[in-house]
């Protein structure tokens, strides 16, 4: 939704919508006079998810008033799958499908680190928000031990029920902070979603995200890494020797990345998919590599 349309949504929130299913060219309209670009798409989705029609109006009236559409949902689709997406906590993108496509490969049995059992691999999932990526992965993998955390409080409550299906266990704190130190020495795969648009950046992005969504959850600092730089930093006394993490970054900052990794002791490589507009890079821990806490 562009500036200028938000602004109209602003006068436009409290129009008095129809409160029928028969009514959808009015909610396209009025969806598309507000800036959704897919608004049939969208007045499809609401009406299918409002259980009455005063609902739907109320839904209606969200869209048009600038929440983000997986917000008035309640609900984001990524990976095939429904995650549980409540008002105020990030919003999965299609672009970090790509980081679940290369966890999944990794944990195939004959390449999870030597110290782990190819039947449990441990994955951890930081900056989990939703806990979209930790939930793909468990359905895609199967049969691994699940950890995941998130500093915002409204995100760990979301990614409980998210991955409740998978038995993981999620925490609340800081990156690495509040995770047990039994994990330490023993991840085989560690994906670290986190933050990394420049500070500076922050008033470029699409009101949806920089209104709606958490800030910590978008802002990386000056240059976008300060995030990616400490979960670089920490990831090699938590991996286990052959194990690997897992980062989403932008191309322009794809070699500072790549930078900070090996200048950690790791050794980074990078998948990009043009199809999703997304790079990862992947880091592993060398299999012979000792660490001294």
């Amino acid at each position: 939704m562009s500036s200028t349309a938000a602004a109209k949504s602003e006068t436009s929130a409290d129009a008095t919508f129809p409160e029928s299913s028969d009514s959808d060219p009015k909610i396209v309209a009025a969806l598309r006079a507000a800036g959704c670009v897919f608004a049939e798409d969208e007045a499809r989705l609401l009406a299918a998810e409002a259980r009455t029609p005063q609902e739907l109006a109320a839904m209606v009236r969200r869209r048009v008033a600038g929440s983000p559409l997986q917000h008035v949902l309640g609900w984001a689709e990524f990976c095939g799958l429904r995650i549980a997406v409540d008002a105020g906590v990030f919003v999965p993108r299609p672009r970090t499908e790509l980081l679940v496509r290369e966890a999944a490969k990794l944990l195939r049995p004959s390449k999870t680190p030597s110290s782990q059992s190819p039947h449990s691999p441990l994955v951890v999932d930081l900056c989990c928000g939703s806990g979209a990526v930790g939930a793909a992965l468990a359905k895609a993998v199967g049969g691994v031990e699940l950890h995941a955390a998130d500093i915002d409080p409204a995100a760990v409550r979301c990614a409980r029920r998210n991955l409740a299906e998978a038995c993981a266990k999620v925490y609340e704190g800081d990156l690495f902070e509040p995770l047990p130190d039994a994990l330490r020495g023993r991840i085989s795969v560690l994906i670290a979603n986190a933050p990394y648009v420049p500070t500076h950046a922050i008033g470029l992005l699409p009101p949806e995200a920089r209104l709606h969504e958490p800030l910590v959850a978008l802002d990386g600092g000056a240059d976008g890494l300060d995030v990616l730089r400490r979960v670089t930093a920490g990831a090699r006394e938590w991996l286990a020797p052959g194990g690997h993490l897992l980062v989403e970054s932008s191309d322009r900052q794809v070699a500072h990345v790549l930078d900070a990794m090996a200048a950690s002791g790791l050794a980074p490589r990078v998948v990009r998919c043009d199809e999703l507009e997304a790079s990862t890079v992947i880091a592993t821990r060398p299999a012979r590599d000792v660490v001294r806490h």
